[in-house]
């Protein structure tokens, strides 16, 4: 499956494509799309005193994707997280990330993500680059993600999704906050395991 559809040696007719050649059904989902946050995930997931894994995630965020069906390389994607909306399964957790320790969200309320990038690695999978801010501070991030496919909903709209993965060392990003353990090691990793699960509805022409 290519970016914008299946990716395969004949159009749905049978006739044969050529090498280079654009298939229109995957032309004709390039435009601009938002995300739809209903159906969409920003998650995290962090190594918790050094033998579980704490998954986590944000549940009030925005994001617009542009897809370029003829030159993949043109896509572009755009996110912005309202880091007050963390949730982890634990009120008492919640609040500590909001705190001063790690998310200070008095002072930084959202973590905005810009793509700089985007390429094609073959298949279904993609990668694209841009800059990640959290506290101020913006660094480059890449995200692998694989195309699911498009489809047009009961609604009308035509959608597409993506699952996409990444990892940043949070504190790259000023997030130092931690506790030693009297086993040894540290109370959170600072490795930290971004996850994407994203549908986007195309924008009315």
């Amino acid at each position: 499956m290519g970016i914008f559809g299946r990716k395969t040696d004949t159009t749905e007719t049978g006739a044969a494509t050529t090498p280079g050649e654009v298939s229109p059904e995957l032309a004709a989902l390039t435009g601009d799309y938002t995300l739809d946050p209903s159906h969409s995930t920003i998650g995290f997931v962090a190594r918790h005193a050094m033998v579980t894994n704490v998954k986590g995630g944000f549940k009030d965020f925005e994001g617009t994707l542009h897809l370029d069906g003829t030159d993949p390389s043109k896509s572009t994607a755009s996110l912005d997280v309202k880091m007050e909306s963390v949730e982890t399964g634990s009120a008492d957790r919640d609040g500590h990330l909001k705190s001063a320790d790690f998310f200070k969200t008095d002072e930084f309320p959202t973590m905005t993500f810009r793509s700089t990038e985007a390429v094609a690695l073959g298949g279904d999978d993609y990668r694209i680059t841009g800059e990640l801010s959290i506290l101020g501070i913006t660094k480059p991030l890449s995200i692998d993600l694989e195309f699911n496919g498009a489809a047009t909903d009961p609604f009308g709209n035509q959608r597409v999704g993506f699952e996409g993965k990444s990892e940043i060392i949070r504190s790259e990003w000023g997030l130092t906050w931690n506790a030693a353990l009297e086993t040894g090691g540290v109370l959170v990793s600072d490795k930290i395991k971004l996850v994407f699960d994203i549908s986007a509805i195309k924008n009315a022409a």
